[in-house]
């Protein structure tokens, strides 16, 4: 383990040697341009910087730098206008007219072939973007975005227009989805399948170098559209350092160094150094970091896979046993260093409209054990077995919530495996209980119902768990046509009270965002989906 921190090291100096050699090649230097560049470390590495394959954090993050969209969203998830200067919608909620700016350029390319080696972005663009995100040769798998869009065209260079198959109040939050990113069809054609790593947008920064899983630098774009409050333009920052350093330990060390602006996970390896059992940052670090904390939508539960023949799963008595059996403020405490909210007001996370103190399953191990003793009169089963398969990452989560059952008479077994082993079983049914996450994609609570809507069962869709109700689904389909969004969210709490009552999961908890970021580090905000945005971020310059 120490040759292979060391070795981790050594990379990590050789990276912002290089980095800072391309820097210093032109008129800006390390040491007197620090405070310009930003510099963090994804874990996971980038697998394309094409907004088509936005799919995943690591790709999300770095596209959002480089591109644009129809709309976009602030901080509270509120939908404002990105390119789209403004929008009407129909009173049928079918045909959304989208409005565009006239100033928004890409980056400059020689293929543009212009005087300036650019052009302004037109109706046209957004034509061919969804174009290509549709189209099968490029398997872009964000396609299902446009799935309930029966056609879109340009008016004229500045009006776009969609028509939907059926109304979907969520559909402006989709549009603010990476995929439905402006891309420049010459340039896209230029390069083919090597877009991914020669990309050209309209975003605040543009593409300068990536030498895959070592480093990744952008540099500000000078023709970016978007002005601050008091009119001056974005962004702040003249260039953004990305690293990749596998090993959690040493990403901490070189932020605890401050040769990192950005912390933006809590590893087991360094939670307890970094903070205290309740969340609070530790005396040597309160005077050189800061720590920000928000909600974020991701919903941590155990799902049980209802398709089975093992009458411990099928058993609501069981299910519920298993919610009421475990102590979630605890687990949030001892093994989340109070980083989360536990998670007993059902599966809509807090953070998102629609999110409502309905009661959930608080820790009561007598009810559990009044609950596990029905399912014993029921089956004649004394000696009830559950397997809960994990991940690495949570085996120390579900083995704290195995003690805990195993307190109330239930026998659990923890399998460990590799994430993809897990996604490749629930899909196909393999497994009988497994801890899962459901993170938004976009910012409306039908996102954290789709999952137990019958006719998403997989493999035809995201419903692992195979849960059936009749009235659920009835509701679910009411909502697509209710528009007033409080009258939507009454209906989204029925559809959340009916999970919870009929146990097709153990919610766990709601995740938080948890940042943490040099003193120096001014304007960087939290979002409910953890997005990273640079656009408004900068550095004050140290002594």
């Amino acid at each position: 383990m120490r040759i292979h921190h060391f070795i981790s090291i050594i990379r990590y100096l050789t990276i912002a040697y290089l980095f800072f050699s391309i820097l210093s090649c032109g008129k800006y230097s390390q040491k007197n341009h620090d405070h310009e560049v930003f510099r963090y470390n994804q874990f996971e590495n980038i697998s394309s910087l094409d907004p088509a394959f936005a799919r995943d954090v690591a790709n999300i993050w770095s596209t959002n730098q480089l591109f644009n969209g129809l709309v976009q969203l602030d901080d509270s998830l509120h939908i404002i206008p990105d390119i789209a200067k403004r929008w009407d919608i129909s009173e049928d909620g079918l045909r959304y007219t989208f409005f565009l700016r006239n100033d928004v350029k890409f980056h400059k390319h020689p293929q543009f072939k212009t005087k300036d080696s650019t052009r302004s972005v037109i109706a046209q663009d957004f034509v061919h973007s969804f174009d290509r995100l549709i189209d099968p040769k490029v398997a872009s798998p964000g396609n299902w975005v446009l799935k309930n869009v029966s056609r879109y065209k340009a008016l004229n260079d500045s009006v776009f227009e969609i028509n939907l198959k059926k109304p979907f109040p969520a559909f402006l939050g989709l549009m603010s989805m990476r995929y439905c990113s402006v891309v420049p069809k010459e340039v896209v054609d230029f390069y083919g399948n090597q877009f991914r790593s020669n990309p050209i947008g309209t975003g605040p920064f543009k593409f300068k170098l990536w030498e895959e899983n070592v480093k990744l630098v952008f540099r500000r774009n000078e023709l970016y559209f978007e002005k601050d409050k008091n009119g001056k333009q974005l962004p702040y920052l003249e260039a953004v350092a990305i690293t990749f350093l596998p090993d959690k330990q040493s990403e901490f060390l070189q932020f605890a160094q401050g040769k990192l602006d950005l912390l933006n996970s809590l590893d087991a390896s360094y939670k307890d150094e970094l903070l205290t059992p309740t969340g609070k940052l530790r005396a040597k670090y309160q005077e050189r970091v800061n720590i920000s904390k928000g909600p974020y939508l991701n919903s941590e539960y155990l799902a049980f896979y209802l398709d089975t023949e093992k009458s411990e799963i099928k058993s609501a008595f069981l299910r519920k046993a298993i919610n009421h059996g475990f102590d979630r403020e605890k687990m949030i405490t001892y093994l989340k260093n109070g980083i989360g909210t536990p998670a007993i007001n059902g599966f809509i996370p807090k953070g998102i409209p629609g999110f409502a103190n309905i009661k959930g399953y608080e820790y009561n191990p007598e009810k559990a054990r009044m609950y596990i003793k029905k399912y014993i009169e029921q089956t004649g089963n004394k000696n009830p077995t559950i397997r809960i398969a994990t991940d690495s990452n949570y085996q120390s989560l579900c083995e704290f919530i195995q003690r805990e059952l195993e307190k109330i008479g239930l026998t659990i077994i923890v399998d460990v495996m590799p994430p993809s082993t897990i996604r490749q079983k629930k899909w196909s049914g393999e497994l009988e209980v497994f801890r899962a996450s459901w993170i938004a994609d976009y910012p409306d609570a039908e996102n954290f119902l789709s999952p137990y809507y019958s006719k998403n069962h997989t493999p035809n869709g995201p419903n692992y768990t195979h849960f059936t109700n009749d009235t659920f689904d009835r509701l679910y389909e009411e909502s697509f046509l209710i528009t007033d969004a409080k009258l939507r969210e009454q209906h989204y709490a029925k559809m959340d009270s009916i999970i919870v009552a009929h146990a097709p999961i153990a919610p766990l908890y709601y995740d938080e965002v948890v940042r943490f970021t040099q003193k120096n580090v001014k304007g960087l905000t939290n979002n409910p989906q953890n997005f990273l945005i640079l656009k408004r971020v900068w550095k004050e310059k140290l002594n």
